[in-house]
């Protein structure tokens, strides 16, 4: 926590500075509210930014109505003498910035001197919300678990007295389980999180080993980013109500300067890999900046639907392989369209550790989410653009085949090739004339197998026997077939050339999942 006199001198440097002082310089400071005239709900802090708010008086004012220590004010000095009293009065001190000054400045500076400037006795800041939680455990006599909208744990507090087998399943697992969230959508708890912001209690149920607990909405604006959870025997009194609420206000602030610094890392992160992927500027000044070693690399596509809806899934898998720290990931991810790509560092040639990583991913999605996935071949940063096709093409393959593995280029290059050789008939791009084309169109004609016995007469490498075994028919059936073949069209399979071509028709216009 911080003093008055800390937030003054270092505001001072920016051109703001006391003008009214009527309490010590040495008053703690541990929260803070910012003015919004679009709720009606009376918040309370210790120091109130009066943005959007000229007029000194007003602000004064609604410092007074929060309870605050101090206002902090942008407007030009000096302070009229009836505002000067009125602060007074109220015990409320008052900072003047310059017109000039933004606020996004100042709120900045506010925020990190007020919220980031406080440590809990276990030496952890605020930052990630864990000493928000402490603060408010030991204010409110209870532990605190604080969650994001789809109840994963952001932080917790580490009060631990009267702790429920459920509260320990949760941090745990870093997630409300299944079963405990299908209790509280029966009792509506989540229908009160998204359209109230007032604590609920919810009631205990000893067979599930759940205790009492108050949950409030934490939310920005109308948008819910979380909740926040207090166990506790009962309801709270209207204090602790306060309390509460003023707790989930200030862990919005968080989450959301928590998002924007998160967003801004994506957007650098997410840039450089694009660059990578599309094989412009320097690759391995590239491959430094994100932090990432010079071991073979392998791209990784991957794609998640929710029912029918495409961009759901996809931007809550590009949320979650993104989240935390560069050094704490093992890829470096961008988002394209409707599909995540992320340059995985491997240990070894083989495609194991992408496939793990991969299912850590699956396994961290909620149950309704189906990802799909393709892992392209090993690549140096000048290959990455290669590997990221490979990605795409096996990406398609996933899809097409959705209870395989994922898909990995170099385990499955045939089934790739064959794909493109298919698309490429599909788009018209193969002879119309010629022995397949013919041997084709003379079995649709006239109920022959010459098709099966070419392809299998190939696969034999011209082995009668082999060729006979696979058709199960007589190898002198086998000589007959090929004699009226090349009778209906010319095959030349003295021709290795000839031969290879027609391997290769096959393939071309054979059906995928023949």
């Amino acid at each position: 926590m911080i003093t008055l006199d800390r937030l003054v001198n270092v505001l001072a440097s920016s051109g703001a500075r006391l003008v009214c002082c009527p309490r010590s310089r040495d008053v703690l400071l541990r929260s803070l509210i910012v003015h919004d005239p679009t709720d009606t709900r009376v918040a309370t802090g210790d120091v109130f930014l009066a943005v959007g708010l000229d007029t000194p008086d007003v602000a004064v004012r609604l410092a007074a109505r929060a309870r605050a220590a101090v206002a902090l004010v942008r407007a030009p000095a000096p302070l009229e003498p009836t505002v000067q009293a009125s602060a007074e009065e109220a015990g409320v001190a008052v900072v003047l910035a310059e017109p000039e000054v933004s606020w996004s400045h100042l709120t900045g500076l506010a925020y990190g001197l007020v919220l980031e400037g406080r440590e809990t006795e276990a030496g952890r800041g605020p930052t990630d919300l864990f000493a928000l939680a402490d603060t408010l455990a030991a204010t409110v006599g209870g532990p605190v678990v604080i969650e994001d909208q789809l109840s994963r744990v952001l932080a917790y507090s580490s009060l631990d007295d009267a702790v429920d087998a459920v509260r320990s399943k949760t941090i745990l697992g870093r997630r409300l389980p299944e079963t405990i969230r299908g209790v509280f959508a029966e009792r509506g708890v989540f229908r009160h999180l998204a359209s109230s912001d007032l604590p609920l209690f919810v009631a205990p149920s000893p067979q599930h080993g759940l205790d009492g607990r108050m949950v409030v909405a934490v939310r920005a604006g109308r948008e819910l980013l979380g909740s926040l959870w207090v166990e506790s025997d009962g309801p709270f009194d209207e204090r602790r109500c306060r309390i509460l609420e003023d707790g989930a206000r200030t862990a919005a602030l968080h989450l959301l300067r928590s998002r924007a610094s998160a967003d801004l890392e994506r957007q650098v992160e997410s840039d450089l890999v694009t660059r990578l992927l599309e094989g412009t500027g320097d690759g391995q000044a590239m491959i430094s900046q994100l932090g990432l070693t010079n071991a073979a690399l392998r791209v990784v596509a991957l794609q998640a639907h929710v029912d029918e809806e495409q961009h759901a899934g996809v931007l809550l898998v590009f949320e979650h392989v993104t989240t935390g720290f560069g050094w704490s990931r093992w890829g470096r991810s961008a988002l394209f369209a409707n599909t995540v790509y992320t340059v995985l560092p491997m240990r070894d040639e083989t495609p194991d550790g992408a496939r793990s990583w991969v299912e850590s991913v699956r396994a961290a999605m909620p149950s309704h989410i189906s990802l799909h996935a393709g892992i392209g071949g090993p690549a140096d940063a000048m290959a990455l653009p290669a590997s990221r096709r490979e990605a795409d093409e096996g990406l398609a393959l996933h899809v097409a085949h959705p209870g395989s593995a994922p898909i990995a280029y170099d385990e499955s290059w045939d089934r790739i090739l064959l794909r493109r050789l298919r698309a490429i008939a599909a788009d018209g791009r193969v002879p119309e004339r010629g022995p397949v084309v013919e041997l084709r169109r003379h079995d649709e004609q006239h109920g022959t197998r010459y098709i099966d016995t070419l392809r299998a007469w190939l696969a034999a490498h011209g082995d009668i026997g082999v060729t006979a075994a696979q058709l199960d028919v007589h190898p002198n059936t086998v000589r007959y077939r090929l004699r009226k073949m090349n009778t209906a069209t010319h095959l030349a399979i003295d021709r290795p050339e000839q031969r290879i071509a027609m391997f290769i028709a096959l393939a071309a216009t054979d059906d995928e999942h023949a």
